[in-house]
């Protein structure tokens, strides 16, 4: 007989992505970074869930599959976010997000006198230290700390 107090917080999903291991004050940033308060799918979002080590955040997208780089965006405020892509309540591929080399159009240099905040173009940024999160303006020089950082 099961325990009812033992029974899981978030519901399973029969084919999807879940993204775990979120930060609580990334999830939300998270949710942005990939468009989610338009998804149309069953979407479910949990906020300081118990994880092993510490709270944490989940996000499950039923009939979603993100392709690679969109889901690597996510390590700009996530770095250590996991992704388990699900088939018939089995996780089929376990994925690692990773920084991509270049950040355009998705953080927002915080120099006010940089030209990206000054002129119509994208933002874009390189990676000066991928371990420790810090990224560099392409246009001002001005670094960035990933975790700081404002998505647009």
């Amino acid at each position: 007989m099961s325990n009812p107090k033992s029974s899981l917080a978030v519901a399973a999903l029969k084919n999807g992505t879940v993204i775990d291991h979120i930060p609580t004050n990334a999830l939300f940033k998270v949710v942005k970074l990939l468009n989610l308060e338009n998804a149309t799918n069953q979407l479910t979002i949990g906020n300081n869930l118990e994880g092993s080590k510490c709270r944490k955040g989940i996000i499950k997208i039923a009939d979603v599959f993100f392709p690679q780089d969109i889901l690597n965006r996510i390590a700009i405020i996530a770095p250590n976010a996991v992704v388990n892509i699900i088939r018939e309540y089995e996780v089929v591929e376990k994925l690692k997000v990773t920084l991509p080399d270049t950040i355009i159009g998705l953080v927002k240099c915080d120099n006010p006198k940089c030209i990206c905040n000054n002129e119509p173009m994208s933002t874009r940024f390189h990676i000066v230290d991928r371990s420790a999160g810090i990224i560099r303006c392409h246009y001002c020089n001005h670094t960035v700390s990933t975790i700081n950082a404002t998505i647009i």
